[in-house]
């Protein structure tokens, strides 16, 4: 069962259909008031429409002919504008149709006592409420959001997720939230159940994923209020060229009035309504795309303020670092072969099960040829690690091959009557002040050297960091290590700073600090200590396997749970900007063709030598007009895709964006409608329309 959130195909047939319908459906004032700008265009359609209706029957001057003409592409302007935003909704809907499925009626075990599990009443999982505690088996379904109180237990969580590998729930710690939906593979786990029907994270996913129900950010509404300004600036021009008409005419003693049919096609060709018509489908799409990358947004602002990012925090474990430090040398002491180290230090790890165990005993089997051997074999009993002794190993016959901390193993030689040598001890303080984990092994009272455990940065991201350093964000490591470890894992990984022995209270001063400096801040939790930060945070990932107090305090829940996402979803928030700001220059700059097909047509009966202002050499007045509102229409068709699937991103700062966007989409926003009209005129003027 796989659920992931997928994006249908733009070119899907049964999309396509859907999303025609919901633009014919929208053709309402009510609905067209949300747009200042496509209101416009609107209202144009209407007056041309009453225009053609009223010429049909009463002949004037104008043809009826071009009025149909305008009337249908102004109709045509608002209907795609219109299309390119229910396409993007439809994505949405068809996301949220794909959790829908998810979303199941299965039986739960409800439990009387949370202590006898023996004991259960099977009920429907629409009948759970809040606070309800429930028994859930090998193969069961878990029927509702949760946190674990009982047992541990291996979960296949790909109906949310996506990703087939199972993942460990437990209670205790950050490992204790449940997803409804999701499956036990293995064990057992008691789970209270911590949101009544319809209240659930999948419930929130799939009101959120609905397209329709998107609220406009700050930034769209403040676009929104520019374009709109433009609209009623180029209203009022547009309104005074009629009296400046007449009166032309009267001082030059020819030509004919400009028509309202020509003076609404001006205004529409003019005002910005190529952005105007994308601006909402640019924004859902923005957000279809969070959801794409398995990251469901809580607000769209907070997407929005992804692009605009200053200072990351990254959290060292799971993120920079793998997470599971790795044996990658052995140090033996003197007069001790590093054979003899290697099979003292394989065998104390023999019933180590930590990934740290694990990884010395393979060291000691590929790198030094060192036979593996199980507990059984051996006829020896484990020493388990605690947190007193900070020591593990085996007692094997007389013999106890121990390894831990390097002040626990000296410590332990000492009251043998033993003594570490002084070299190993210096060599302990250098694996330590290299960012990595010494951990001495004895056998006995003599000390037989010193592995070298390391916490290994991830591949590739240094490279992924100097990305960000190119667009002007500085990156934070946060961990609770030493200043020492934490210093040479971030001159290693190649991060900005770094905080070490963070505690929930540091990171919170530090966010806190850094956004009265006016820096804009995000930061990826999943614990229960992550909650004050992720909350105060402007941009706040909480990892979906974390707790429920870390996703209720975020603003963007990232379903694969993995914190390198947080280097994705500010790509995604960059990209969701850099599409607004460069068909916004593309839409101003087309504006300038258009002034040298309408104006010299508008006005050239009165002022012949306007005639040399047609440098496109169009066919005639009529033609320019219609020409121009031609490619007006059609190039809002052309932008769509471009619209939902959004500018490339690349990584450069705003400066050099700017320059970019303005030899891209400001100079191409000039010449391409030069060549659209002219096509559209020669076009014209082959099917004899003009």
């Amino acid at each position: 069962m796989n659920a992931k959130p997928v994006s249908p195909s733009f070119l899907s047939g049964a999309a396509l259909v859907q999303a025609s319908l919901h633009s014919l459906q929208r053709l309402t004032p009510r609905y067209q008031l949300r747009n200042p700008v496509m209101f416009t265009v609107f209202i144009g359609a209407l007056i041309t429409s009453i225009l053609l209706i009223y010429n049909m029957m009463s002949p004037q001057s104008e043809p009826s002919w071009f009025i149909a003409a305008i009337t249908f592409w102004l109709w045509f302007t608002v209907i795609f504008a219109n299309f390119a935003e229910a396409v993007a909704e439809g994505k949405g809907k068809a996301q949220a149709a794909n959790l829908k499925a998810t979303r199941r009626d299965v039986p739960a075990k409800k439990l009387a006592n949370a202590n006898d599990r023996s004991k259960y009443q099977t009920i429907s999982a629409n009948d759970l409420r809040k606070d309800n505690i429930i028994l859930v088996e090998t193969g069961d379904i878990i029927p509702g959001d949760g946190q674990v109180i009982q047992g541990i237990a291996s979960v296949d969580e790909s109906a949310i997720t996506g990703e087939s590998a199972p993942v460990i729930r437990e209670s205790g710690g950050d490992r204790d939230g449940v997803t409804g939906g999701t499956r036990v593979l293995s064990d057992w786990i008691v789970v209270r159940i911590i949101a009544n029907p319809g209240e659930s994270f999948l419930d929130k996913m799939i009101a959120l994923v609905e397209g329709a129900k998107r609220q406009k950010t700050p930034n769209e509404i403040a676009l929104s209020i520019l374009l709109a300004a433009m609209t009623i600036i180029f209203l009022l021009a547009c309104a005074t060229l009629l009296p400046f008409s007449l009166f032309s005419i009267e001082r030059a003693g020819q030509g004919t009035p400009v028509s309202i049919t020509v003076l609404i096609a001006l205004l529409v060709c003019l005002a910005p309504t190529t952005i105007g018509g994308l601006l909402s489908a640019i924004g859902i799409a923005g957000m279809n795309r969070l959801i794409q990358a398995n990251v469901i947004a809580t607000s769209g602002r907070a997407v929005e303020a992804a692009g605009d990012v200053n200072i990351l925090l990254l959290d060292k474990t799971g993120t920079i670092t793998y997470g599971n430090r790795q044996a990658v040398a052995f140090f033996p002491a003197e007069g001790v072969s590093i054979a003899q180290l290697a099979e003292a230090a394989m065998l104390s790890s023999a019933a180590d099960e930590t990934p740290e165990g694990k990884s010395i005993a393979q060291l000691a089997c590929t790198k030094h040829g060192i036979q593996e051997k199980t507990l059984g074999e051996l006829n020896a009993t484990f020493i388990p690690f605690s947190a007193e002794t900070r020591i593990s190993g085996i007692t094997l016959g007389n013999r106890k091959i121990l390894k831990g901390a390097g002040d626990a193993i000296t410590a332990y030689i000492t009251s043998l009557g033993g003594k570490a040598p002084e070299a190993m001890i210096r060599q302990s303080d250098t694996i330590g002040r290299q960012g990595g984990t010494p951990l001495m092994v004895a056998d006995g009272d003599k000390l037989l050297g010193v592995i070298h455990l390391k916490d290994v940065v991830k591949t590739g991201i240094k490279a992924r960091l100097a990305e960000l350093r190119a667009m002007g964000i500085k990156s934070v490591m946060v961990t609770g290590d030493n200043s020492l470890t934490a210093a040479a894992i971030a001159s290693e990984a190649g991060v900005d700073d770094f905080i070490a022995q963070a505690t929930p209270e540091a990171k919170l001063k530090y966010i806190r600090k850094m956004q009265e400096g006016g820096e804009l801040v995000a930061m990826v939790g999943d614990g229960t200590n992550d909650a004050p930060a992720l909350a105060q945070a402007d941009v706040a990932v909480a990892m979906n396997s974390g707790t429920q107090a870390a996703k209720e305090a975020g603003n963007m829940v990232d379903l694969d749970s993995d914190p390198t996402k947080l280097i994705e979803i500010v790509e995604i928030g960059k990209q969701l900007l850099m599409t607004r700001g460069s068909l916004t220059t593309f839409s101003i700059a087309n504006d300038v063709a258009k002034y040298f097909a309408i104006i010299p047509a508008a006005f050239v009966s009165t002022y012949p030598a306007l005639a040399a202002l047609n440098i496109m050499h169009l066919a005639s007045p009529l033609s320019a007009i219609l020409s121009a509102v031609i490619f007006n229409a059609l190039i809002i068709i052309f932008l769509v895709p471009l619209a939902l699937k959004g500018v490339k991103y690349r990584p450069i700062g705003a400066s050099g964006l700017l320059r970019y966007n303005m030899a891209v989409y400001g100079l191409g926003g000039v010449i391409i409608p030069f060549i659209g009209i002219k096509i559209i005129d020669i076009c014209l003027q082959c099917i004899g329309a003009v």
